[in-house]
């Protein structure tokens, strides 16, 4: 029987709430550093405590939608009344000029976003008859609002300035208004009992007695320590260095991301699940290592190399991770494996990688305060992406789990935003 095609009217309402959504996080989330750290003097451990609230929104997220919107009222209304509170939070963190205070704002704003994440695909999932072929083409509309975002930011020129934040808060806003127009979604977990253990994927920890699965969840964690660097500090040394329009350049990133994903299952094929990570850990080290001997003038290439690894870096790791988990996990278990991976990479391991690159940076504070050793801060990440590359290499096996690359858009669509 054939499946009815979706009405074009919800394909653009969801395709604009994607875009939205992801917009908000792109015009604040990539420049925060330029603005705490060359406007507001913020130190690097106090740009690092900033950048750790969302990483905190992560790991609380899953308890949220599993109380309140898997069970309790319309996605789509509870999106609303959180991007409406977050956009009063992004507003007043734009008029904050104090650390403390800036990072007890900023946390609850990542209360209230982090949820809408799996809140905008539950409206778009709802009304689909075939995800795996609809949701592509609707989710790469988010991508294209981080991007956009990136790009009038830096063009517009206020990386230094608190208007990316007010930028962030209006977006919000209406998208706030928006939702109230999106197709009705009803809670889907209406009348089941909540389980802690189920939203945060806990039941995942059996697998852990299987060493390549532990030997993968320890190494998910680890790189995730020299991935905040690049998250919390890139944007940073580029304007520090000299690099005109970087937040415009920063979505280079992006670009690359559609690239390796069309390019992914060649690669898979060839390589299998234990080469595609390390091609993915060898390009995280390589990434910082061109940074740290960059510059802005016969050197520059080395930045935009640096900067189009992203696609290598965040497909080939986080995509190739979620179909290892979907081979490696039974049935059963396949999504609160899928969840609590996700609660360790995006939440536990950018935690701690939050606080040690705010550490390092501030360790590596020139005298006078407004500029930073570069060099030295950014070898500390490519060295731990070596060490943890190498020990993976030593002590990960695939030999329980069947290759294949059937699964790659089915691990996109689940995987958290572009970065």
């Amino acid at each position: 029987m054939k499946i009815a095609a979706m009405p074009f009217s919800v394909r653009a309402r969801l395709s604009a709430m994607m875009f939205l959504q992801f917009f908000i996080w792109g015009a604040w989330f990539v420049t925060l550093s330029t603005y705490l750290g060359r406007t507001l003097t913020f130190s690097g451990v106090e740009i690092g405590r900033a950048y750790s609230t969302m990483p905190w929104g992560a790991i609380v997220a899953p308890l949220i939608v599993g109380i309140i919107a898997d069970r309790l009222f319309r996605a789509e209304r509870v999106l609303a009344v959180l991007h409406l509170v977050g956009a009063a939070l992004l507003w007043w963190a734009a008029s904050v000029h104090t650390s403390n205070e800036l990072f007890w704002i900023l946390l609850a704003y990542a209360l209230c976003y982090n949820p809408t994440l799996a809140l905008v695909n539950a409206v778009a999932f709802y009304q689909m008859q075939e995800p795996e072929r609809e949701f592509p083409s609707i989710r790469v509309f988010g991508t294209m609002g981080w991007i956009v975002a990136g790009l009038i930011v830096g063009f517009a020129a206020v990386e230094a300035t608190s208007i990316p934040l007010q930028v962030a808060a209006a977006t919000s806003l209406l998208l706030s208004v928006f939702a109230l127009c999106l197709p009705a979604t009803p809670p889907s977990g209406a009348g089941r009992k909540f389980s802690i253990r189920d939203a945060l994927g806990l039941d995942a920890l059996a697998l852990l007695r299987e060493r390549s699965f532990a030997v993968f969840i320890a190494a998910s964690l680890l790189i995730c320590i020299p991935l905040a660097f690049y998250y919390n500090f890139a944007n940073l040394f580029l304007n520090e260095a000299g690099l005109g329009n970087a937040a415009g350049k920063m979505t280079l990133g992006q670009v690359s991301e559609f690239f390796f994903m069309l390019v992914m299952p060649f690669c898979f094929a060839r390589l299998g699940v234990k080469w595609m990570l390390l091609v993915a850990m060898g390009a995280w080290a390589l990434r910082y290592a061109l940074f740290a001997f960059g510059n802005t003038s016969e050197l520059v290439w080395m930045f935009y190399v640096a900067i189009l690894l992203h696609g290598v870096c965040y497909d080939f790791f986080f995509v190739t991770g979620q179909i290892y988990v979907d081979k490696a996990a039974p049935p059963h278990l396949r999504a609160s494996t899928q969840g609590f991976i996700t609660l360790i990479t995006y939440g536990v391991g950018m935690l701690i990688g939050a606080e040690i690159s705010g550490r390092v940076v501030s360790a590596h504070t020139l005298a006078q305060g407004s500029s930073h050793e570069w060099t030295a801060v950014w070898l500390v990440p490519a060295t731990m992406a070596i060490v943890v590359g190498i020990l993976f290499l030593l002590c990960f096996r695939t030999d329980r789990v069947r290759s294949g690359v059937g699964n790659v858009n089915d691990a996109k669509q689940e995987a958290l935003p572009p970065a």
